[in-house]
């Protein structure tokens, strides 16, 4: 299994991708700077897209990539050896999450399930009780944190003070429900919350089993 995945771009700088557990994580080096991100596996669409010369991965909500991987670096074997065991393990992490079992198909290399990525809208919002049992104080804070640390887009204060309140006071379906729409209000924004702060995924997916 080709679980890490080095490249190399003369004018981008390096990317390291590297698959532990039910995380991914990735370190960027360019010229004077070096950055570090760690995603849930399970937020990650499996299906990716071609982007002139990069192969994008999306969210399971709308948003921007998380994660952009050169097209064919370091080589065609390794990048397709990887990409495979990426698709794979987002699916199988996704229906863990969801409690669904992996098929053989979405097991073997190169599966290629698609799931619907999670509308956040009025028609088929989470369940709120079940949002209320998962609620916790501490990855809200930690999320917060990061946002405020590596955030810089005005459109996602709002989403900050939501979560603030919601922090204040966890119980409140009308704090639930407002880091709800902020949320849905991010628009391309959705992407760099998602990256530096995945426990938003994971409050607002409706997840019967209580992850």
């Amino acid at each position: 299994m080709t679980a890490k995945l080095i490249q190399k771009n003369l004018l981008k700088g390096t990317q390291e991708f590297e698959i532990v557990d039910d995380m991914l994580h990735v370190r960027i080096k360019k010229p004077f700077k070096e950055q570090m991100l760690t995603m849930e596996l399970a937020n990650l669409n499996p299906d990716p897209v071609i982007n002139e010369s990069s192969l994008d991965f999306y969210g399971r909500v709308k948003c921007a990539p998380l994660v952009s991987l050169y097209l064919n670096k370091p080589n065609p074997e390794a990048f397709n050896a990887f990409v495979d065991t990426l698709k794979r393990r987002a699916t199988d992490e996704f229906n863990a999450f969801a409690g669904l079992r992996s098929s053989a198909q979405d097991s073997a290399p190169g599966g290629n399930v698609y799931e619907e990525p999670p509308e956040f809208d009025e028609a088929g919002q989470p369940d709120i009780a079940e949002i209320k049992r998962k609620v916790n104080v501490d990855e809200i804070a930690t999320a917060i944190q990061m946002l405020e640390q590596y955030v810089e887009a005005e459109d996602v204060k709002p989403l900050i003070s939501a979560l603030a309140a919601l922090q204040q006071d966890p119980q409140s379906e009308a704090n639930l429900l407002q880091v709800l729409e902020s949320f849905n209000g991010l628009g391309v924004s959705q992407g760099a919350v998602l990256t530096y702060a995945p426990y938003v995924s994971s409050l607002l997916s409706d997840d019967p089993y209580d992850r």
